[in-house]
């Protein structure tokens, strides 16, 4: 089973077509790098696999199920976003505690990520009090909390300090490790070369390029991924 599949899907606002026919197909159990220049299509992309966009036309498949309005897919999806909002007069505790009520009893937990980033001492603080750096910290921690069977990442290490950034490759390289699929967008193609699997290289809104990284470096002639990256931008290698 994939844990994404698309099939011709599109999708325009007003005049502007953001996706063009976009098939693809993510395989389960692996990292795929999401890669493409700024209004490639990324964002849209990712919400529409997350239900918060509706394409005009085209087919959806998540973890099997067919996206059509039915929102318990989602359950099995951890997010994380590029920049979290959270309840600015809630603290990360009461965040987490209603975070947990939402999900109901019962369901196994990974608090690795708040255990390794020492959150502890920062939960009982208000939101609005809390640095940048550590709003990316508990949004990440959310993301992993609950053993999601898809992780969906945008810019995860944008504001996280080498160390906290060190802590999560860790956990993403373990949460990879027990079967989890992962979703990776990111400019950080030092990164992506060191941990996906995969590419999906978006530009235009059309798939350019989908395939193992090292496949992508034959087809270019580049031995890292940004030069390589950068040919495609550039049509060096269609």
């Amino acid at each position: 089973m994939n844990a994404i599949t698309a099939r011709g899907v599109s999708k325009r606002f007003g005049r502007l077509e953001v996706l063009r026919q976009v098939d693809l197909e993510i395989p389960a159990g692996r990292i795929t790098g999401l890669v493409g220049p700024n209004a490639a299509g990324k964002s849209t992309f990712i919400k529409s696999v997350l239900g918060l966009v509706r394409p005009d036309a085209g087919e959806l498949q998540v973890l099997g199920q067919l996206v059509n309005g039915d929102e318990r897919y989602r359950a099995r999806i951890g997010y994380m976003p590029q920049a979290a909002h959270f309840p600015e007069n809630l603290s990360g505790a009461e965040v987490l505690a209603m975070i947990r009520d939402l999900r109901g009893p019962g369901v196994a937990s990974d608090t690795a990520l708040l255990d390794g980033f020492d959150l502890g001492p920062q939960l009982d603080k208000p939101i609005r009090t809390l640095s940048g750096g550590t709003r990316q910290k508990l949004s990440a921690a959310l993301a992993f909390l609950f053993r999601p069977d898809l992780l969906i990442l945008d810019e995860p290490t944008a504001g996280l300090d080498p160390i906290a950034s060190g802590i999560f490759k860790e956990q993403l390289a373990a949460v990879r490790e027990r079967g989890a699929s992962i979703l990776l967008a990111s400019h950080t193609l030092s990164e992506l070369e060191a941990h996906a699997d995969d590419i999906v290289f978006l530009l235009d809104g059309r798939i350019r390029f989908h395939g193992p990284v090292t496949q992508l470096m034959e087809r270019t002639g580049f031995a890292n991924l940004e030069r390589a990256v950068a040919a495609l931008m550039q049509g060096g290698a269609a």
